[in-house]
């Protein structure tokens, strides 16, 4: 079955995308034209596999606990989606998503931090159902041409940046390259620091690997994600399980940042690694950016994998955390 028309959806009444009433909407756009005016599906299989990952994206975005509007775009890749919410006039920090992932899948677990913060979420390239629908190179600065472009449209000269994993990557790209245009930086679990063991992550992914292609029960997805996931959230896992069935899979890794990009991080920047995560150690991760990065604040979260708690106590302490972090960054230029 086409979800066609889901109804948890929100647009924006014509006006600014920060500020201004919202309405519901029952209408959502399934792909998105490149600037060239065709259509790049890069994320999904088939038709069905869209249908269940825009069916997944409106089960997300009824998780977030306050209202979100939805918002289009123009950026040099097609339009682009963005979800803003939280008080308005409340200093403004832009959101990265995790890959093969989404901006209601994160704010869903950032509700605790919209309750004194204006978040805006954009969908990522290639790695979300409502992003702009093309594959972009990781080895030169297309991710964060992207988000410039985001921004310029949303006319944030100079937000707070919050990335988690995939996002995290995304993030630190952009506050390297336009350091002037990032009030401050927050990085949760990020890519593109530290990489962790091949070997570990083949022993305890490859087999679970194997078996989840050849048999894919809910059992054997549970135990596929076991070493990825700290929280056993069954939200979570069912949505994961879909995803590994119905989106293409982009096997890149982000490069790391050379030690020059990390020097660049000049505004108050926060790193929280996950000291179980097997992808992106938290201790090697904070040990680089204690080196390289003056006055990080960087910490190694204990019982953490690369998927964080889904616990509201989690929620809340992150909040606390990031929250903590914007309010002590020097008030220097505007949003």
């Amino acid at each position: 079955m086409l979800w066609a028309e889901p109804s948890g959806a929100y647009t924006r009444i014509p006006g600014s995308p920060l500020t201004g009433p919202m309405r519901r909407s029952a209408r959502l756009r399934f792909g998105h034209l490149s600037h060239n005016g065709r259509m790049n599906a890069v994320v999904w299989k088939s038709e069905a596999g869209r249908a269940r990952l825009e069916e997944w994206y409106t089960r997300f975005a009824s998780r977030i606990p306050v209202p979100v509007a939805s918002h289009e775009v123009a950026t040099r890749h097609g339009k682009g989606h963005v979800l803003i919410g939280g008080p308005e006039g409340a200093p403004t920090i832009v959101c990265l998503h995790a890959m093969r992932t989404g901006a209601a899948h994160l704010l869903s677990e950032f509700g605790p931090l919209m309750e004194r913060f204006r978040l805006v979420a954009p969908d990522q390239p290639g790695q979300s159902v409502r992003g702009p629908q093309v594959k972009l190179p990781l080895t030169d600065l297309a991710y964060a041409d992207w988000l410039r472009d985001v921004l310029d449209a949303l006319h944030l000269q100079r937000p707070h940046l919050v990335g988690v994993s995939w996002g995290g990557f995304v993030a630190r790209q952009f506050a390297s390259a336009s350091p002037d245009r990032v009030h401050s930086l927050s990085l949760l679990v990020p890519a593109g620091i530290v990489n962790g063991s091949t070997w570990r992550g083949l022993t305890r992914m490859a087999w679970p690997m194997v078996r989840y292609r050849l048999s894919p029960t809910d059992e054997h997805a549970r135990q596929l994600l076991e070493p990825l996931v700290t929280t056993p959230d069954e939200h979570w896992i069912r949505f994961m399980a879909d995803s590994m069935q119905d989106m293409v899979f982009d096997m890149r890794i982000p490069p790391l940042a050379s030690d020059d990009d990390l020097r660049r991080l000049t505004m108050p920047t926060l790193v929280l690694g996950g000291d179980d995560d097997i992808s992106f150690p938290g201790e090697p991760m904070v040990a680089r950016m204690r080196a390289l990065v003056p006055g990080v604040d960087a910490e190694v979260v204990r019982g953490c994998k690369h998927c964080p708690p889904t616990t509201e106590t989690f929620r809340r302490w992150f909040a606390q955390r990031i929250g903590d972090h914007v309010a002590a960054a020097p008030a220097r230029g505007t949003a």
